[in-house]
């Protein structure tokens, strides 16, 4: 949004113009920004602006909300629908720039003023939804909406009642103190389990000093490991709970003590110790099931499921478990296949989780003579970057131009132009590629402004990918691995989605769709990393400019189905626990551990290992937005390869095909029900069978 829509409202004259409060425009967050795309100006923007900046906008925001509520005249969609919608622009601003910093580079001084800022957006969040008078122009309009609504115009009113409904707007006045209550708590629970899993994966490391401990590792390994340590100062070499330092040495480390260790360390983060969350989790969800509760609903997935493409709790939980009967069983022989494989080479008792990444290797290298040091000089950064750049312009006609104008929050962020084929400009895309101890781990897609026409005039998405890649080193540049290829398009997909979203309204275009429909434009984007046609455009050895051997795909492909039932399971294992806890009638008083191992147990395919347990750090449902909503990875999955199943059938670069996805879903947004959208691109409803014979299975 740009800084002058926030009194939008005021272009209808029916609609009173808010009597906004006087705001310091010496502080950048409160200014008009004169700069390319009206992007932020992060260079300008110190620690110290933050909170004066969310007081007035709160402060604006509760004055725009006034002007609805004292409008004498007669609840129209105009005057209350679309200026609720429009209300809050300049908060949205400034949230936008903070909790996504708080996300990607984030200090100490940022968490705290989070923690003072949390309670005051709950607290409006709550005024606004919980004013009778206020719901009852929303309930006004959407009894007696009059003519002429588009159907945009009706999504919204539809998304706008249920919001208030669903926020305890239609609670007694007693029941609506105990909503804000236990949202207020809610809200700064899961702030507080985010910055423990942030705090208490930066606390671990693990330095080796003996060369000979780290001598039998490939070398882009042990290269990353002596960066981190010179970073910090120490000689030798050290590992880190971040992913492009702790899966490689699980992967090439045959030391069975330090994986252990390591793995250990991975999976008890918060649990116990200085960055306990084991409460905080049980608070959590009981918050949330008094929540549901007082909602009127059995448990916390019923509430959130409703609001979902799977819409009920009985759909997801059938469908884990289909899937679960349809791929255990073999992720069981996969188990089998990697000890069997294990101890013909003289490994001696029970495969445990630490082994597993480092045999599987093996295996995967002995069968199928494949590694990422095979892999990884095939995929420069740089080159994956412009191949992801080739394929969007392949598919959708979009193109990218470095813009050194547009100020950035870090040095090792780029922003680009996004403009289509016809040179109209779409989006700008930041791009912030490797780890830090400010950033936490994991990859996503954000916007720090989203898609919009305000009185004719449009407002394009600022979206940024934030991930956490290989660094280069000071003799290498950076290397990918075949998963972080894959990382990459997953999160591009998103930002496509993002880019390419059109409306007149923020809260319907772009991500903001159902959860479990959200991963689908990510998840198809995975499949190019497999295919020769996309690869050869752009695939090649960075040091010999040889392009990647067809020989080399295959056997990607073969060795991602090697594997592929027991990736699967441990999906389902991650859903069913999240289910788990959702589906929860009574609080939860008992081990966290114990219940993590009760939830899995139908899911367990290597050996469970006392004294751990993931809930502790699983940010997706305590922290992000995936409560009851896992399992829309897998449920996008059979979306995804049902979709790309098309392409395959018509070509991978098929204009015809990408042109009908743009229509149909990318740039629909929320404006439509997605199992429409998705009909209408793909011809029926989604067949699991595309995703067994994808991952090789179907015999």
């Amino acid at each position: 949004m740009t800084f002058t829509a926030f009194a939008a409202g005021c272009a209808d004259r029916s609609m009173p113009c808010a009597q906004l409060p006087e705001l310091d425009t010496t502080n950048p967050l409160l200014a008009e920004w004169e700069t390319p795309h009206a992007t932020p100006p992060f260079s300008q923007i110190e620690l110290s602006h933050y909170e004066p900046a969310f007081d007035a906008a709160i402060a604006c925001s509760r004055a725009e909300v006034a002007a609805i509520v004292d409008n004498p005249a007669k609840p129209t969609f105009r005057n209350t629908i679309v200026a609720l919608e429009r209300q809050g622009a300049l908060l949205d601003r400034i949230a936008g720039i903070f909790f996504n910093l708080l996300e990607a580079d984030a200090t100490d001084e940022m968490q705290e003023i989070a923690l003072r800022v949390q309670p005051k957006l709950t607290e409006l969040s709550n005024d606004i939804s919980l004013d009778p008078k206020l719901f009852a122009r929303v309930k006004a309009v959407y009894e007696h909406p009059g003519c002429c609504l588009s159907n945009e115009d009706k999504k919204l009113l539809d998304n706008t009642y249920r919001s208030f409904a669903r926020n305890g707007a239609a609670l007694s006045d007693a029941d609506k103190e105990l909503y804000r209550q236990y949202s207020s708590e809610l809200s700064g629970l899961t702030l507080q389990f985010g910055q423990n899993a942030l705090a208490a994966t930066n606390a671990f490391t693990l330095h080796i000093a003996d060369p000979k401990r780290v001598a039998e590792l490939p070398a882009f390994v042990k290269e990353g490991m002596a960066a981190e340590a010179k970073a910090r100062g120490q000689k030798g070499w050290t590992v880190t709970l971040q992913a492009p330092s702790y899966v490689p040495f699980l992967t090439y480390s045959s030391d069975r003590a330090l994986k252990e260790k390591l793995w250990r360390a991975y999976n008890s983060r918060a649990l116990g110790g200085q960055y306990d969350n084991t409460e905080i989790v049980k608070k959590i969800a009981n918050t949330r099931l008094k929540i549901a509760n007082l909602l009127g609903y059995e448990c916390y997935a019923d509430y959130v499921l409703e609001r979902r493409m799977a819409q009920d709790t009985p759909t997801v939980t059938t469908f884990l478990q289909e899937l679960l009967d349809a791929t255990k069983t073999y992720a069981d022989r996969d188990y089998k296949t990697v000890s069997d494989y294990a101890a013909t080479l003289g490994f001696k008792g029970e495969l445990m989780p630490w082994d597993w990444a480092y045999y599987s290797q093996k295996y995967r290298d002995a069968k199928y003579a494949l590694n990422d040091e095979v892999v990884k000089p095939y995929f420069k950064l740089e080159n994956v970057k412009k191949g992801v750049f080739l394929l969007a312009n392949k598919l959708y006609g979009l193109n990218f131009t470095p813009n050194e104008a547009i100020d950035v929050y870090h040095p090792e962020v780029t922003a680009y132009d996004v403009t289509d084929e016809k040179g109209r400009f779409m989006a700008v895309l930041y791009l912030d590629f490797f780890p830090r101890a400010t950033k936490r781990s994991g990859a996503w897609m954000t916007e720090f402004r989203g898609a919009q026409i305000v009185d004719g005039q449009e407002t394009r998405p600022l979206v940024s990918l934030v991930m956490n890649f290989t660094k280069p080193t000071e003799d290498k540049p950076s290397l990918l691995t075949f998963d972080e290829v894959e990382t990459f398009l997953h999160e591009f997909g998103h930002s496509l989605h993002g880019m390419l979203g059109e409306g007149h309204y923020e809260s319907l275009t772009g991500t903001s769709v159902y959860r479990d429909f959200v991963e689908l434009p990510s998840q198809i984007m995975e499949n190019w990393a497999t295919e020769k046609e996309f690869l050869d455009l752009w695939a090649a050895h960075y040091e010999t400019g040889e392009p990647i051997p067809a020989e080399i795909v295959e056997r990607i492909v073969a060795a991602k189905n090697f594997l592929a039932a027991y990736g699967n399971v441990r999906q389902l294992s991650f859903g069913m626990t999240d289910m788990a806890w959702h589906t929860l009638t009574e609080p939860m008083e008992g081990d966290v551990m114990a219940f993590e191992q009760a939830s899995m147990a139908p899911t367990q395919v290597l050996p469970v290992v006392e004294g751990t347990a993931m809930a502790p750090s699983f940010g997706h449902i305590f922290s992000g937005g995936y409560a009851a909503g896992y399992y829309g990875y897998k449920w996008a999955e059979v979306l995804e390869a049902d979709a790309f199943s098309l392409f395959k059938e018509k070509g991978i670069f098929n204009r015809e095909v990408s042109d009908s996805f743009r229509k149909n879903v990318l740039s629909k947004g929320g404006t439509e029900d997605p199992m429409q959208l998705y009909v209408r691109f793909r011809g029926h409803k989604p067949e699991t069978r595309a995703l067994i014979e994808k991952m090789g299975l179907k015999n």
